[in-house]
């Protein structure tokens, strides 16, 4: 039984060569593979003298002056989420909250409209007369800070003319969960804008990684360009290049269930 695997591995070993089913490059497609292959790479750099080289100095000074940036823009980017992300839960209690005291502000103008405890034109004050009994949408953060701008500028006109003020809640405790509210948004808006720039950033670099790696592979596999395949790919391979066989090329075969057709689709 031993002997039959040897020979089905040594079978397939020869289909492969003569039907030229060779492995291919796969580049890496994420920003931590991307820093392994240059690692890689670069530890050969420093490893070995120029002349043992595989790939050349002029791209292992590319190589190493691009690194450190690289690795600088991944650490902001991730960063940058991170802070959005932990600032997110405090801000949503804040947005939360700043909205609540806007509805409850508009509903008691309204409830005191029905009693007749203030006249219709009184949502005229801050900007409520096409609505009605009705509350405007307070869904998005530019909505919550269009009213409770207005209802601030409102009452104050109201308090000018010697009007009554809105009580439970004043606008005063309305303005505190505003502008609470508010320096929270901005706040929110700068981290946001600081991770789009982030992310804007490193995708450019991705590009020149790309680039960097696919010279780096090209030379090196240029340099063993005379050695069998076998060892070119196991030397390439201490230099970061990854190379994988496409599942259909390998799939057909199974060494532990032999089928002589598989092997030799001419026979």
């Amino acid at each position: 039984m031993y002997f039959i695997k040897i020979f089905h591995i040594f079978a397939l070993y020869q289909h492969l060569i003569n039907n030229s089913a060779m492995p291919y490059r796969r580049l890496p497609n994420t920003d931590k593979s991307r820093i392994r292959a240059m690692r890689t790479a670069h530890e050969k750099g420093r490893e070995l003298p120029p002349f043992d080289l595989a790939y050349s100095q002029e791209t292992l000074q590319r190589l190493s002056s691009f690194m450190p940036k690289y690795e600088k823009a991944i650490t902001e980017y991730h960063n940058t989420y991170k802070l959005q992300t932990k600032n997110h839960k405090d801000y949503a209690k804040k947005i939360r909250k700043a909205k609540t005291y806007i509805s409850h502000f508009i509903q008691v103008v309204n409830m005191a409209i029905i009693r007749g405890e203030m006249p219709e034109n009184t949502r005229g004050y801050y900007g409520l007369e096409e609505y009605g009994k009705k509350l405007p949408s307070l869904n998005t953060e530019e909505e919550i800070i269009k009213w409770g701008k207005n209802l601030m500028e409102g009452e104050s006109k109201r308090k000018i003319k010697g009007l009554p003020p809105v009580t439970n809640p004043t606008i005063a405790v309305v303005k505190v969960n505003f502008d609470n509210f508010h320096e929270a948004y901005q706040f929110q808006k700068k981290l946001k804008e600081n991770h789009q720039r982030a992310a804007e950033n490193i995708q450019k670099l991705r590009k020149e990684a790309n680039d960097i790696i696919v010279s780096i592979w090209n030379e090196v596999e240029k340099n063993y360009e005379n050695e069998p395949e076998d060892i070119k790919r196991k030397y390439a391979a201490e230099y970061g290049v990854n190379y994988v066989f496409r599942k259909n090329e390998l799939g057909r075969f199974n060494l532990f269930n032999f089928d002589e057709k598989s092997l030799f689709p001419g026979k």
